[in-house]
């Protein structure tokens, strides 16, 4: 290869690396996000620029039709709803898992290939972790956008079938180290990996798929950095450690967010519906109230708290929502947003959802700033969010969610919660919340109800 063809490509790869990390840096702060995300998108170009000038290419018409492929099926998946990008982004570890574990496949059985014991090593990590995450990714998004059953599918000795699996899969991967030699076995590993990447996602339940998701994120970066000392790929190596690290840190921050071990998410069946507790709230009553109700208690408060959850974001109530907030604060109401870490479907899908809706980013506040705040909240109002706002996590030693750090709102002088229904949330748990006397259930769709109370202000409603 000519020098300067050479010197290019690794100008194109160390142009590429600098914005990763760049990119990763930015995209932590609001303010920066945008910033970040362009970063990483001129870095990607960069990347592909440099290894099309590749010299092994011998002819570009694959790759050519590989492009315009990935692009007719890329465009549209890029236009998703802000609701379903949770179940976008586990496709995108999908994909990503599925190339690792292809080229992996590829690596191994191109006939030029002298595999070593410790190319073997790296190969095996990475076909297993790229299969596992590719079929876990997909059960993760058929959840997400609820093809799949939300609630945790659980059998007797599940966790130790489990454990066999992936047991026989890291015994096969020692064989072959051993002796590389052995197509079959190749094969049947990368087969109980795909079963193993299914099996680990099933007993998981909705509420936890924030943190199934950047763990899927932190294992398809892994892949990809062994796939980068597999194909000798410096770039590859510090990209797949960029976004293994940083998912397995945000799987961390989560994990704490719910007062959960990794151990408890992976192999605790948490969400199943706990039917006493949910029969036993039966007989109990609760106080509702109508949009006029609603915006009369909203408009004499002085300080309000919006507390956004799931239920906003099916509802695609954000806009309506951003014109609630306006409203308050043209009567001179102190509004804020409190952000639990796991509300929503992935990290940071509510302050996406808001930020779309240009709420300022100084009004979004996260858990631990907020909290001390609710003592002095003339009105907590409560968006389709359930778990994160359940006293049961501080109080009842049973829950399942005992423990787990939430929203204090019960500590407001009067708590407002806009809900379809009494059913419960995401993770199946019953909300003692809506039966204590300082809150007004207010029943319907998050949009047309935050729509009819802003109405009640346009009409000149009350203050």
């Amino acid at each position: 290869m000519p020098l300067t063809t050479d010197l290019l490509i690794q100008a194109f790869y160390l142009g590429a690396a600098v914005l990763f990390i760049l990119a990763l840096k930015w995209i932590s702060a609001p303010t920066t996000a945008q910033r970040g995300v362009h970063a990483g998108e001129i870095g990607m170009l960069l990347a592909i620029c440099g290894t099309l000038l590749h010299h092994g290419i011998i002819d570009y018409k694959w790759i050519a039709i590989g492009l315009v492929l990935g692009s007719i099926i890329g465009v549209p998946l890029g236009r998703v709803q802000m609701t379903a990008v949770p179940q976008r982004t586990a496709l995108s570890h999908a994909f990503g898992a599925l190339c690792v574990t292809l080229v992996g496949t590829a690596e191994y059985f191109l006939p030029s290939s002298d595999i070593s014991q410790t190319l073997m090593a790296v190969l095996a990590i990475e076909v297993i972790l790229g299969s596992l995450t590719f079929t876990g990714s997909l059960m993760a998004a058929g959840k997400l956008q609820e093809v799949l059953p939300q609630r945790p599918i659980v059998y007797r000795g599940q966790n130790l079938v489990n454990f066999l699996m992936m047991a026989a899969a890291v015994g096969i991967a020692a064989s072959l180290i051993l002796n590389p030699a052995q197509p079959v076995l190749f094969l049947l590993m990368i087969a109980i990996a795909l079963i193993f990447g299914v099996a680990l996602i099933i007993p998981i339940g909705g509420a936890d798929m924030p943190t199934v998701i950047s763990l899927l994120n932190s294992y398809a970066g892994l892949s990809a950095a062994a796939m980068g000392f597999v194909l000798d790929s410096k770039l590859l190596i510090i990209a797949g450690a960029l976004d293994g690290s940083s998912g397995f840190i945000l799987s961390v921050i989560m994990s704490k967010a719910m007062n959960r071990s990794f151990t408890n998410v992976l192999f605790g069946a948490f969400g199943q519906v706990q039917a006493g507790a949910a029969a036993q709230e039966e007989e109990r009553t609760v106080r509702s109230a109508t949009p006029e109700e609603a915006a009369a208690i909203l408009g004499s408060a002085n300080k309000v708290v919006i507390v956004p959850g799931y239920g906003m974001a099916v509802a695609q109530a954000q806009h309506k929502v951003r014109e609630l907030y306006d409203a308050l604060s043209k009567r001179g109401v102190n509004v804020h947003f409190a952000i639990h870490p796991v509300a929503g479907r992935m990290p940071g899908h509510m302050n996406v959802l808001l930020a779309e809706a240009d709420i300022p980013y100084d009004k979004l506040l996260d858990m631990e700033d907020v909290n001390g705040d609710f003592p002095q909240t003339d009105v907590a109002l409560i968006i389709g969010a359930n778990d994160v706002t359940n006293p049961a996590a501080r109080t009842d030693t049973t829950s399942p969610i005992y423990g787990m750090p939430i929203l204090d709102v019960d500590k407001s002088r009067t708590v407002m919660v806009i809900k379809r229904s009494m059913s419960p949330g995401f993770a199946g748990i019953d909300n003692p919340l809506y039966y204590d006397n300082k809150t007004l259930m207010l029943f319907g769709d998050a949009k047309s109800f935050t729509g009819s109370i802003v109405r009640e202000f346009s009409g000149g409603g009350h203050h």
